[in-house]
């Protein structure tokens, strides 16, 4: 545009920009409750499980351990939601498998050789040292994706191969144990997230069009979510770390690392059973 030339907005009338820029402004704060309100309805299983976790410590329990009752609680949730239909058999047998993944953790975890954490409080209902309702809050990760990609029509672009990401997500959960003996490889297995997953995107639907972000990022801001969920319920009692046994304080920042990797996983698995499902269904 030379110095003769006038802007091409300078013909546009001053109140006809305030309006544009009102309406943009307010479709993106529509779009943005929008999206909280579907997030939201993606944590429904997350959200009661939370609900339980802060009013156990105030209802009269008599002689039931408040873990057992939170097993029990968490169940007869899980149960409602397949009834209600807001949650499939599908989405039910995956946050079962996820019950399943994380309570083999959880035990290798709070034994005594290791003892990254531990449950103190008395339970019937418990597998070693650990009460059977810790499986539930990595199952609530579980239903959380499946929610999600249910509710936001999840779609990944440039997804690498299965010989690829199967691998991955192998070694990082086997890396939460090994670590323990052998060398911490969780910053080599993040670089290698960063390169296989480098030309990944997830796209979405929020109201009427299709949104997208690289699935790293996705990775990373919901590990640093269930790192603020970690601080909330380990106030609540839910669990303990060595550091936290006389007084509760902030779970360590490094601990996002952890639920990244953690994410991973839960993604990558959630993902292929649904690729595996599809392609079934279509021989």
């Amino acid at each position: 545009m030379t110095s003769g030339e006038s802007c091409p907005f300078s013909k546009i009338p001053s109140k006809s920009i305030v309006a544009i820029s009102f309406f943009l402004v307010k479709s993106a704060l529509y779009e943005f409750v929008i999206f909280g309100i579907k997030q939201g309805r993606a944590c429904v299983f997350a959200g009661s499980f939370f609900v339980l976790l802060f009013v156990s410590n105030y209802l009269p329990l008599g002689d039931l351990p408040r873990y057992d009752f939170l097993f029990l609680a968490a169940v007869a949730i899980q149960i409602v939601l397949y009834v209600t239909g807001i949650e499939t058999k599908d989405e039910v047998r995956v946050i079962f498998l996820f019950h399943l993944i994380g309570l083999a953790l959880e035990i290798f975890k709070t034994s005594p050789e290791i003892g990254s954490w531990s449950y103190p409080e008395d339970g019937f209902l418990k597998v070693m040292n650990v009460p059977l309702y810790s499986g539930f809050m990595y199952a609530a990760v579980a239903s959380y994706i499946s929610q999600s990609w249910r509710i936001m029509r999840l779609e990944f672009r440039a997804y690498p191969p299965y010989f690829l990401s199967v691998p991955l997500s192998a070694a990082i959960y086997l890396n939460f144990f090994t670590h323990h003996f052998l060398p911490d490889f969780r910053w080599i297995l993040g670089i290698l997230v960063l390169i296989v997953f480098a030309r990944t995107s997830v796209h979405f639907t929020v109201t009427d069009k299709r949104r997208k972000m690289p699935l790293v990022l996705a990775f990373f801001l919901i590990g640093f979510f269930i790192w603020i969920a970690e601080n909330i319920a380990t106030f609540l009692g839910a669990w303990q770390y060595p550091d936290q046994a006389e007084a509760w304080q902030i779970v360590g920042f490094a601990k996002i690392s952890s639920w990244f990797l953690l994410v991973i996983i839960s993604i990558i698995i959630v993902a292929d059973l649904k690729h595996y499902k599809r392609m079934r269904f279509q021989k």
